[in-house]
Parts: C-alpha cells; structure tokens; sequence
C-alpha cells in the first residue's frame, strides 16, 4: 500500500513534552526533605536537589526516543544514559528558574508554544481513541487506495554513476555490444544492486524517484535509457528487463495501514469542524519579513540522540 498511509496520525509531536517536563514542571531547588514520588505523581527514579524526576516522566522520554526506533526496549546501560540526561535538564532547568529566565520573552514564548503543541496533540490522541473505523469506511479507504496504485510492476536494471560523461560512455559502450551486467559490475556505484548486475527486480514506480520512475515506464522491454536519467543519487543508466500487472496488496494484510489513513482523515475533518466554529483573525503585518533568518533552539541541556535509532529510509533507488 502506498507510503502515505504510514505517516503519523497527528502533526504535533510529544517529543516537545520532554523539555516541558524538564523546564516547567519542575520547582526550584527546595529544602525540604526528599520525597519518594514526585508532583507529577509515581515513585521517583532520581532526586536532584531533593526534586523528583518521577518514572511517568522517564517513561515518557524513553518512548519518545524510542519512536522511531528499530528497537523497542533499552539494555540497562541505555536507561542509565536517559535517566543522566534527565538529571541534567533538571539540573540546568532549576538554574535557569534560579537564574530568572522563566521570565525571558523566548524563553516564556518556547514554554507555552510547547504547552500549545503538548495539550494539542493530547487533544489529538484522545479523539483518535474515541473514533473506531466502520468495515465499510475501511473498504471505501481500500477502493480508494488501489484506484490511486500503479497498474503495472517493473523490473529493471540500472548503472549509476557520479558523472553525465561517465554514463554517456557506458550508453555508448552498450550500444557497440557490450553486456548491461557486465558494466554494472564494473562500473555501479549501487552497491545493493551492481553484484547483481544492476537487478532491481521487482517495483512500482511509486518506489522510486520521479524522474527514475519517469524513465523506466518511457521504456519498452529490452530499451535502454537513451540518454542519462539524473536523479538525487548521481546518473542512471536504466534497461528494462519486463513489466507485468500489479495486485492490489489484500485488504487483511493493509487493514492497519487502512485505519490508520480512515482515523487521519476523520482528525483533520474534527479540525476542520473546530476550525470553523473559532474565531480567528490573521496578522500579517506582525509576522517577520519573509526571507528572515530565524536563529535554531538548542536541545535540552544533557540530550542525546536516540539510542539505536535510525532514520527513515527514503525512496529508492
């Protein structure tokens, strides 16, 4: 099914509940005795200065940092690294708060902007608990969806190069005999690809980069690309092998995916109903001149990237 479907449900990211927490829920260092939970309720992983840092508060940084992660759980030696991080917020949030910068026009603008994002995307989440997909809105989703697919699958070879030059030779050097695997090998910078001699096997043109997609369904079978196909990754040089009719995928197999894209559209038409029903009045005349540098946030005092995270792939090839 098509990538769009796996996109998040909602535009807000709970990712900006960490520096809330660490920043606004926390008071000044205190001298009274140390508790064992804290305000926010739940027993206390760690005490700054006699400040709780409380397990719904580590729980809810470790989920965030393992959002997009292959993994789903942290070794003990990556839960000592989270609860370090949040110990150092804590502890250069209350000097910050000692130092009167809850006071500083961004630095009040950053913490309720981060108020706004949190209880919008709570908003977001409990309407998305409240809704449940009918079949026949599934369906629709699904009829939909495969109208929308390619009707045809590809397979095909390529060779990519860094240079225009480089690819025209080897169109050249086609052209007068020479073997499309053999030069792959050779000549592919595609690692996944050129021991294959350049195979991609089989895809759908929504897989692939606009003008790669563009090229391959120019093609008839056997055809080579004519000239160099430029894309993000360097120079194609593109032969195709075959085409055939694609299946839909079956509507069990994508019935997550479905109701995920249904609980999208029923959020941005409760929005849009709330949207409709506020008043609001736009300012132009206030915002920034356009073309503005805007000067970057630094990450909370003490974070760390995502511990075994991986960015999410983009399409191929």
């Amino acid at each position: 099914m098509r990538a769009l479907l796996n996109a998040p449900l909602t535009a807000a990211s709970l990712v900006a509940a960490l520096a809330l927490l660490a920043a606004c829920n926390k008071g000044p260092q205190s001298t009274a005795p140390a508790e064992s939970s804290g305000a926010q309720g739940g027993p206390a992983v760690a005490l700054v200065n006699g400040v709780a840092i409380t397990r719904p508060e580590f729980d809810l940084y470790e989920k965030n940092l393992l959002r997009n992660s292959r993994v789903q759980s942290l070794t003990a030696e990556q839960q000592n690294q989270v609860l370090d991080d949040l110990i150092n917020m804590q502890i250069m949030a209350a000097q910050g708060e000692k130092d009167g910068l809850q006071n500083d026009p961004d630095t009040r603008a950053q913490l309720e902007l981060l108020h706004m994002r949190v209880l919008a995307d709570a908003e977001s989440q409990k309407f998305i608990k409240s809704q449940k997909p009918t079949d026949a809105e599934l369906r629709a989703e699904y009829e939909t969806a495969v109208a929308q697919m390619d009707k045809n699958e590809y397979h095909a070879r390529h060779i990519l190069v860094p240079t225009k030059e480089q690819a025209e030779q080897i169109i050249k050097k086609l052209k007068s005999g020479a073997k499309f695997e053999e030069l792959a090998k050779t000549q592919s910078t595609d690692t996944g690809s050129k021991n294959n001699g350049g195979d991609l096997g089989w895809f759908t043109t929504s897989r692939m980069v606009k003008p790669f997609a563009d090229a391959v369904k120019s093609l008839k079978k056997g055809e080579v690309t004519p000239e160099p196909v430029q894309t993000q990754y360097g120079w194609h040089v593109i032969q195709l092998e075959d085409t055939r009719d694609a299946a839909p995928p079956d509507f069990d197999k994508v019935k997550p995916q479905l109701t995920d894209a249904v609980l999208r559209k029923k959020l941005q038409g409760y929005l849009a109903q709330l949207k409709s029903e506020a008043k609001i009045e736009k300012k132009p005349d206030a915002l920034p001149s356009a073309g503005t540098p805007v000067a970057p946030i630094a990450p909370p005092a003490g974070s760390t990237p995502p511990p075994a995270s991986s960015a999410a792939p983009g399409k191929q090839p």
